[in-house]
């Protein structure tokens, strides 16, 4: 269930990623004779928890905030600039970059997950990493 938390938070935030993962993890527990024999339970759970938050996008934008450096270890260095470049991606292109490059994720494996393709995922990844270049004014050569 740890991957679906992660997946969930990568593309809602911390918040809302956090309830969703609490949903869907509840509609497991209430059905997991069912779940458990599926194909890709990770998966079908991930669609529960963006069913279930429906009733909260209609009310809230959702503003993606990343949580603060809890994840820089002392003498680690990130840059200042990474929040808001991340914040600034479209939330496919978020959930894609942070599953791929952060937790490690396969494009075969989160295009399951999101149902989409693994050109898709590809795409977004690459979108993602260009759009992250351009706002922290990083240039090749």
């Amino acid at each position: 269930m740890e991957r679906l938390r992660r997946a969930l938070v990568a593309r809602y935030g911390p918040d809302l990623g956090e309830e969703a993962h609490a949903d869907a993890v509840a509609y497991a527990v209430a059905d997991w004779q069912r779940i458990s024999a599926m194909d890709n339970p990770v998966g079908y759970l991930y669609r529960v928890g963006q069913s279930r938050l429906r009733r909260h996008l209609r009310r809230l934008p959702v503003r993606f905030e990343l949580p603060a450096a809890r994840h820089v270890q002392p003498g680690e260095w990130v840059e200042p600039g990474l929040p808001a470049a991340l914040a600034a991606l479209s939330e496919q292109q978020r959930a894609c970059l942070l599953l791929v490059v952060g937790d490690q994720w396969s494009y075969s494996e989160v295009a399951a997950l999101l149902d989409i393709t693994k050109a898709s995922v590809q795409t977004h990844v690459t979108r993602a990493k260009q759009s992250i270049r351009e706002q922290l004014g990083v240039t090749h050569g």
